[in-house]
């Protein structure tokens, strides 16, 4: 996979394993899964491993993971 990374050329976007949740239904290919790098992350849908991948930095991932903790992302 070719990943271009224009935006933010200094991250490492070589990602070697991906990985998506236990919780996901295992006859199912609807998640989205993600990967690490020594200065990234990786986010993918499952169902086109080879289509676009969103690239964020550890911070930046840090960030989302508190959010989603927090419950800021909860249909109201």
């Amino acid at each position: 996979m070719d990943i271009q990374s224009s935006h933010k050329p200094h991250l490492n976007t070589d990602f070697a394993s991906w990985a998506k949740s236990p919780l996901s239904h295992p006859n199912g290919n609807e998640c989205v899964e993600v990967a690490f790098s020594d200065n990234a992350v990786g986010m993918r849908d499952s169902r086109k491993p080879d289509g676009a991948v969103l690239v964020f930095d550890h911070a930046e991932w840090d960030a989302f993971v508190a959010a989603v903790e927090s419950g800021f992302f909860r249909r109201q």
